[in-house]
This record gives structure tokens, C-alpha cells and sequence, in this order.
């Protein structure tokens, strides 16, 4: 059965229905009257895209608050199994009482008897602003408190955050939806899809895991990037990747698929513009710490270079079982170079050009994939990437239930509840889930490099019309000759 209510508007005929794009949509409305009809008045509701989209964000950020609740009531003591035992682990509240915020002391600049934070610029910078209005509301930190004090702190620090990643989270869906729109002013373009937001905003990976560190804050960085990509202004997009670099690390990465995209539609100067920009951000933002603090500077950079093989990576199970590869950093380089390669080859090779999501979602996954560490938390980086590059419920529901499978049992590992009985024995069920959350990004690398071969298969590509509706920046071939 279709809902009839009356000629659909030009703006609702530019764009397909969620329960016509999609078929696994399709099939889950059966019971509620059926795909909607050609004569469907759609863009008649109050709620638009972009408004049901925040929405389900925000009751989906509520549910992982109430998710940490029991940490929040007990407080944040590093001595208590709690955190792990009620799946409720975060970093933000033990790092403000052993990263020197709790005594009122700034990230870099200040050191004391505590370690070094060993994350880059701007992450410490927006632990700082957090810090700043925690202050505000409990008092000066620099008097003696005790540490139940600490604690009590540490937890209007976690609120603070909560409040500042929710606003992160809010940005990254509503840049999802625009980017996802596509280029509706370019001549013969159709509109995208702005409800695949909602691949966004309703990921339960999204609740589970926005608060447990800072990632967010670099995720709605880089949607900026892909946004400003999105309407052609190639510098914005490097600014801000420059930035997102700035604050995590893999940003950076996105500048290798946009150069295979720009290769493709002979657009280089626009790469070489989003370069610079970046680079010059990044610089800009640095330079006063590294000049300032070397030492402290170079924390992150030299904490990851030491690392050792940990949560969440097969590294990590080699080493569980007794298997440890001697130099984990020189083999990543080389596998994570040849997977670069390989993706080069396929959008150079691929029969249309490939969009630039996919591309940059292939180089994230196979990041994270061959990564020493794979914290729970770094599926944020792929959520706005996978909406943008696969726009699929079935293949969303497939690695969201992998990485809620994973998600649950490294605290259960971590709380030693998948231990055996025999203490000889290691916990293999936590293997297990390494390798089926490896799997469930697999899977979604492996369809999104079949819409690259088969481009007919691509579930945002617009036909024969244009290649990728959310690339903005227009290809030299298309430029007029100049004199």
C-alpha cells in the first residue's frame, strides 16, 4: 500500500525516499503501509531532514549519558573495577585528575608530577577549554583538595565534555546532511539523500562510545573538510583538515584519496590549494607549543612511535597469543603502504571516476584495520565516511552489530569476566570479537570497492548524470580554455 496524499513538490521529486532508495528500508515499512507513492506529499512537515536528523542525535547522545551513568555515580576512581564491570569506561574522567587539570595546571605548558599529555595540539586545547568552564563552576583548583574532591571534580569535567561533544555531534550530523544533499546547482545534478544522516545520528556506536575519549571533536573537524569539498572551496577544506590533523592524527589521511579524485578529474591545482591550506593550519596551530614546549610537544608523537601492540588490533591477539611481531611500526608502514597502493589502483583503474567518500572511507578502514591499537571509540572516525560512501541499512547493521559485539566484550575482557577457569588459558571469545569487528569493516570495504568497479551498484552515484553529487569542486576538462 502507498500513502496517496497529493503531487509531490520539485524539491521532493529532486531526491528518492529512504523507502525508495533503499530496499532493506523498503521491506520494513511493509507493516506501515508500504514504500511511499509518486503523488506522496513529502516536504510539507515541519520536520525537515536536517531537523529529524538532530533529533535522533540527541536522544541517541542521552542514551549513551544514561549508558554512563553508573560511573558517574560511583565517580572515577582508577582503583575500581566498576568501569569495566558496567561497561561504562571513559577516559575523560581519570585523564582531568592524572593529566594535571585537576590541580589547575595547562596541557604542554605546565608540568608537573604527572605525565605529559600524550595527545596532539588541539585536543589539549579543547581538554583546557573543558577545564576552563569545569573551573568556573567548582572553584580554584590550585587550593588543596582531597581525593574524593578530585573525583567530585573529575565528574563536572565528564558533564562538561558530555555537553561539548554533543555540540561536536550535532555538527557532524548537520554537515552530513548538507553534504549529502550534493551539488543541487550544478546543471543536470539531482539532490542527494540528506536522510542518510541518519546513518549518523542513530548509530548505536554513537551512543556506546562518543564520550570515551575526545575523538568527536576531530570527526566534526573532518566533516567540515568534506563539507567545504562539497561546495567547491578546496582551501576551507584543507583548513580544516589542517585542523583535524591537529587534533587526531588521521585526517591527515584523507588528502591521499583526494588526490586519486583529483587526478581522475584533472583538478590538481584545487588539491595542491587543500595541501597547502592544511599544511599551513596545522603549522599555525602547532608551532607556538613545539616552540614553546619541544618536549611536551612531541609527547603524542613519541607515545605511538613506543607503543606496544594493544586493545583491539590482531596485533594485539598475536601477541595474547604468544605470536608478538618483533617491530609492529616498520610492518604497518609497509602494509598500510601497499593498501594504499591497492586503493590508488583501484580509482585510478575503476571504469568511472570514484567518489572521493569512498575512497577516503577505503584509507580510514585500512588504517584502523592494521592499526597497533583499535580503541573502541575510533568507529567514530568511519560513521560520517560510511554514510557518505555506502548508504545501506543492511550493510550498516552489519558493522554496527560487530562493533557493539566488540565494543561489549574489551570491558569484559579488560574486567577479566572472559577469563576460563583455568588461568592458563586466554580468553579467546575476546579474539573472537577482534576479528568479527575486523570482518564487519571488511565487508563494508569489500561492497565499497565492488560500487567502484560496478558503478551501476553505487546507491549515491546519479547515473550517467554525474559521477559524485557531493564533490563541488569543478574539473579543469570542464574549465574554458583560457587565452
Amino acid at each position: 500500500m502507498s500513502t496517496v496524499t497529493g503531487p509531490r513538490s520539485q524539491d521532493a521529486q529532486d531526491r528518492q525516499t529512504p523507502s525508495e532508495a533503499d530496499p532493506s528500508v523498503a521491506g520494513l515499512t511493509v507493516g506501515l503501509g508500504g514504500p511511499s507513492g509518486r503523488f506522496a506529499r513529502l516536504s510539507s512537515s515541519w520536520w525537515t531532514p536536517l531537523r529529524i536528523a538532530l533529533a535522533v542525535c540527541t536522544i541517541t547522545m542521552a542514551l549513551g549519558v544514561l549508558q554512563k551513568a553508573p560511573c558517574m555515580e560511583a565517580g572515577w576512581d582508577r582503583q575500581s573495577w566498576r568501569p569495566f564491570k558496567a561497561l561504562c569506561y571513559s577516559d575523560i574522567g581519570f585523564l582531568y585528575q592524572e593529566r594535571g587539570f585537576a590541580e589547575g595546571n595547562r596541557p604542554f605548558l605546565d608540568t608537573g608530577n604527572y605525565p605529559v599529555l600524550e595527545y596532539p595540539v588541539l585536543t589539549g586545547g579543547f581538554m583546557e577549554v573543558a577545564a576552563q568552564i569545569t573551573w568556573v563552576i567548582t572553584g580554584d583548583p590550585k587550593k588543596d583538595i582531597t581525593v574524593e574532591q578530585k573525583r567530585d571534580t573529575a565528574g563536572v569535567f565528564f558533564v562538561v565534555n558530555v555537553v561539548l561533544l554533543f555540540l561536536c555531534a550535532l555538527v557532524i550530523v548537520g554537515l552530513t546532511v548538507a553534504t549529502a544533499r550534493g551539488v543541487a546547482s550544478r546543471p543536470g545534478a539531482a539532490r542527494g539523500q540528506p536522510l542518510d544522516a541518519l546513518y549518523v545520528a542513530a548509530a548505536p556506536a554513537l551512543a556506546l562510545t562518543s564520550t570515551i575519549n575526545w575523538d568527536l571533536f576531530a570527526v566534526a573537524l573532518t566533516a567540515g573538510a568534506m563539507y567545504a569539498w562539497s561546495r567547491g572551496r578546496p582551501i576551507w577544506f584543507g583548513v580544516l583538515l589542517g585542523l583535524g590533523t591537529a587534533a587526531k592524527f588521521y585526517p591527515f589521511l584523507l588528502l591521499g584519496p583526494l588526490l586519486i579524485v583529483c587526478l581522475r578529474g584533472r583538478k590538481l591545482w584545487p588539491w595542491f590549494q587543500a595541501l597547502v591550506a592544511a599544511i599551513v593550519a596545522w603549522g599555525v596551530v602547532n608551532a607556538p607549543i613545539y616552540l614553546l614546549a619541544k618536549n611536551e610537544w612531541m609527547s603524542f608523537w613519541t607515545f605511538n612511535d613506543q607503543r606496544e601492540s594493544d586493545y583491539g588490533s590482531i596485533w594485539y591477539v598475536l601477541k595474547l597469543a604468544n605470536h608478538e611481531v618483533a617491530d609492529v611500526n616498520q610492518l604497518n608502514l609497509v602494509i598500510f603502504g601497499g593498501l594504499c597502493l591497492s586503493i590508488a589502483i583501484l580509482g585510478l583503474m575503476a571504469p568511472r571516476p570514484p567518489r572521493f567518500a569512498q575512497l577516503a572511507f577505503l584509507v580510514v578502514a585500512a588504517f584502523l584495520l592494521i592499526n597497533k591499537v583499535y580503541s573502541p571509540q575510533y568507529v567514530l572516525w568511519l560513521l560520517p565516511l560510511v554514510t557518505l560512501a555506502r548508504p545501506r541499512l543492511r550493510d550498516w547493521l552489519i558493522w554496527q552489530a560487530c562493533e557493539c559485539f566488540y565494543w561489549m566484550l574489551v570491558w569484559m575482557h579488560l574486567a577479566q569476566f572472559l577469563a576460563p577457569g583455568n588461568p592458563e588459558l586466554p580468553d579467546r571469545i575476546y579474539w573472537l570479537s577482534v576479528v568479527l569487528r575486523m570482518a564487519g569493516t571488511l565487508w563494508l570495504m569489500l561492497v565499497v570497492s565492488r560500487d567502484i568497479l560496478l558503478p551501476e551498484n553505487d546507491p549515491v552515484r546519479q547515473g550517467d548524470v554525474i559521477d559524485d553529487p557531493s564533490d563541488g569542486v569543478k574539473s579543469d576538462a570542464l574549465l574554458p580554455a583560457r587565452a
